[in-house]
């Protein structure tokens, strides 16, 4: 009676199943609790509480990035044109025809979905540096149209968005209110992102980002399962654009298609908190905006300029010291401590 019986090896992996999962969750609420401290802390400092809700809001784009960028390995640089899909399409059904951004979010999401898809379906087809100069690209262009696309995005002069408080428009008096709803956008990304990391799309696009070559010959559509994780990350992207348009409430394309502020930060956020990782891009909204936010206030009249130099500064110590970002080097400073706890030396 050695061999062990099916019923009982089914139930222990439900069980370990069920373990696994109630873990996640409770590290998901955990980090959320953890989260949601600044805000409990500074509910009545309207200037952190600006500085607070930015950072959610970019915790809640970089893991809208990382989903594409970090478990699918496709280093994008074209989340510009999604965030400015959400953030001008938001604009205009609200300002022209009166549409409320909580009716017209959806559909906004599944359209950049679909823009998504029909840019990245040729450019997919390139690797590495070229695929990510390719998404490049398309930010610029998207810049070029909303300059010259007056009709729809108002060109140079871009969108006012009219104040008109009210939940159904999505125009708050209090600046605790904007904070509390990007916290819940935060929230629910990084909630899917825990979901897709444990589904069968989540365990293709690490695999894809492992060896394409090899999950191709395992039988893994490769070309569907970037194109799949592509469209989540557009989807998200445009809903994190159209708050940014109603919390703003001015958006023109230099704002919306900056390279450093938009293209490239979703990508150096997570990067710097842990590409590929859940807490990774949380992580870096945390460190970076807040501290970005000093440098600016800091060297403004004397230094203009000085705070990007700064932050570029870091972000190369970090890309060489710390490869695996924030999250990569607590874990590897944990390890070091159990080793040594477990060393009889």
């Amino acid at each position: 009676m050695s061999r062990t019986d099916p019923t009982l090896r089914k139930g222990a992996a439900t069980d370990s199943g069920i373990e696994s999962g109630s873990r996640a969750t409770a590290r998901y609420l955990g980090g959320m609790a953890l989260a949601f401290l600044p805000f409990v802390i500074f509910i009545n400092d309207a200037h952190w509480l600006n500085i607070i809700a930015f950072t959610y809001l970019m915790g809640g784009l970089a893991a809208s990035w990382n989903i594409i960028g970090g478990f699918g390995g496709q280093f994008s640089l074209g989340h510009g044109v999604f965030f400015g899909i959400g953030a001008y399409m938001t604009a205009r059904l609200y300002v022209a025809f009166d549409l409320s951004p909580w009716i017209t979010m959806v559909p906004i999401a599944l359209f950049a979905a679909l823009v998504a898809m029909l840019i990245s379906w040729p450019t997919f087809r390139l690797r590495g540096p070229f695929f990510a100069i390719a998404t490049l690209a398309f930010n610029e262009v998207a810049f070029v149209i909303a300059n010259h696309f007056e009709s729809f995005t108002g060109g140079p002069r871009g969108i006012m968005i009219p104040f008109k408080a009210g939940f159904g428009n999505m125009i708050f008096r209090d600046r605790w209110q904007y904070a509390l709803l990007m916290f819940v956008f935060l929230a629910i990304v990084i909630l899917i992102a825990v979901v897709l990391r444990r589904s069968r799309l989540g365990y293709y696009l690490l695999a894809v980002r492992e060896d394409e070559d090899a999950a191709r010959a395992s039988g893994i559509d490769v070309l569907g399962v970037k194109l799949r994780g592509m469209a989540l990350s557009a989807a998200l992207t445009a809903i994190g654009g159209a708050l940014f348009a109603m919390y703003l409430r001015y958006i023109d394309p230099p704002t919306i298609f900056n390279l450093q502020e938009v293209g490239v930060k979703f990508a150096l956020l997570s990067l710097i908190g842990g590409v590929g990782t859940i807490a990774g891009p949380l992580l870096g909204a945390a460190l970076i905006i807040p501290f970005e936010n000093f440098l600016r206030a800091e060297f403004a009249n004397s230094l203009p300029g000085m705070n990007l130099a700064i932050l570029g500064l870091l972000m190369v110590l970090a890309a060489l010291f710390m490869k695996r970002g924030v999250v990569g080097a607590i874990e590897d400073l944990l390890a070091r401590l159990r080793r040594k706890k477990g060393d009889p030396k």
